[in-house]
This record gives C-alpha cells, sequence and structure tokens, in this order.
C-alpha cells in the first residue's frame, strides 16, 4: 500500500513538532497503536535526521516522512535517513528540487498551497498531493471551493485541524487531515506520556469515522 492509499484509508495522518525528541520510536509506536500510521517528523525540531533514521530502525507499523521541507538539502538529508514522504510549508526557490530529491528516491512529495494558483503551481511541480495551510482561516467550505477547479486532487488540510472540524474537512473533499497538537503536544513529548498520546490518536481517530 502506498503511503497515499494509506492516507486515504487512515484519513488523518500526525504532524509532530516538538523543541526536542526523546525517542522518536516509541512516539511512533504510541501513534500507531491509537489508529495512526503515516507520520510527519518536522525540521522545526533539532536535529530531524538523526530522529527519522531512530524513527525508521525496529517494526512500528508507521510510515515516518519528513515535515517543514524548505530546502534541497533538507530533502536529501530526509531521503538519506530514510523519510517515506516528503511535505513543504510552501513553495520557495527550491521547490523543484525538492520534488526531484522525493521522486528521485521514488517518494511521494506533498507541496504546501493556500491560492487557487499555488496548487496550479504546485500540481505543475508534480506534487503528488497537495498541503493546504493553514486551512482553518478559511475552513472546510474554502476545501469545497477548491474542489470544483480541481476534482480528484488529493489536498490535505493542514493548521488549526482539530477533532472539532476534521470530519467537515474531510466531508468537503479532503484526502486526509494533519492532527497536529491535539494529538501530539510538546509536553505530552516530554513526559513521554506515551499512553496520553495513544488515546488522543484514537479519540481523534473516532470523530473520523
Amino acid at each position: 500500500m502506498t503511503t497515499l492509499d494509506l492516507l486515504r484509508a487512515d484519513r488523518v495522518l500526525s504532524v509532530v513538532r516538538a523543541p526536542a525528541l526523546d525517542d522518536a520510536r516509541d512516539l511512533c509506536s504510541a501513534l500507531v497503536a491509537g489508529g495512526i500510521h503515516v507520520i510527519e517528523l518536522t525540521f522545526t525540531t533539532p536535529e530531524l535526521p538523526r530522529h527519522l533514521e531512530r524513527a525508521a530502525s525496529g517494526d512500528t507499523g508507521a510510515v515516518v516522512g519528513a515535515g517543514t521541507v524548505q530546502t534541497a538539502a533538507q530533502a536529501r538529508s530526509a531521503v538519506d535517513a530514510g523519510a517515506a514522504f516528503l511535505v513543504t510549508p510552501g513553495q520557495g526557490p527550491e521547490a523543484a528540487a525538492i520534488v526531484a530529491a522525493a521522486h528521485d528516491a521514488g517518494i511521494p512529495v506533498i507541496l504546501g498551497s493556500f491560492t487557487p494558483s499555488e496548487v496550479m503551481t504546485a500540481l505543475a511541480l508534480g506534487a503528488d498531493a497537495v498541503k493546504i495551510f493553514p486551512a482553518h482561516h478559511l475552513g472546510p467550505k474554502y476545501l469545497k471551493d477548491l474542489n470544483g477547479p480541481f476534482p480528484g486532487v488529493p489536498l490535505v488540510p493542514s493548521g488549526g485541524v482539530n477533532a472539532g472540524n476534521a470530519r467537515q474537512f474531510l466531508d468537503a473533499g479532503a484526502l486526509a487531515v494533519s492532527a497536529g497538537t491535539d494529538v501530539v503536544s510538546p509536553a505530552d513529548i516530554s513526559a513521554a506520556n506515551w499512553s496520553q498520546i495513544t488515546n488522543n490518536a484514537k479519540a481523534f481517530c473516532a470523530v473520523l469515522s
């Protein structure tokens, strides 16, 4: 099953932003136990490649990728560390090189966009899916509007998506939604509170069905 197929099945990926991450593998295991299998570790966390390598070691059942990728060098380092997909916050001057790094490695890339013009650019660059960020500003109706000119384009809303509005984004046509601190808070990571993260993931997944 490809990453996009898994996203289509689970309908959610977990975006992890933390100032430090002691054990990425235990975090991934906690999320998988709660029903979330696609996990995005971001370059806002120091030493991300090391955490990607840790997450990729052992069989947690997770598909782990790199997020907040802004340069080709970051893309290549993430690929070398075992990232299964790449996600960008937008489309900077190295977007084409990021897409190339992902596709050369045989993994998908999700390019960040907000406007219809940016969605068109993301598709022209070769994005496998398009992240709509920040999604909460215009809400599910905006996502539904985007599906008008872009039918069948896999859109993944991110930023401000929570258990209270996730189902609305899916009903508006999202391929999947990004779950943030609702599921994985920096405090729970710092305390290694894996059971709480598992419970949060279960609660989030419960609203998607």
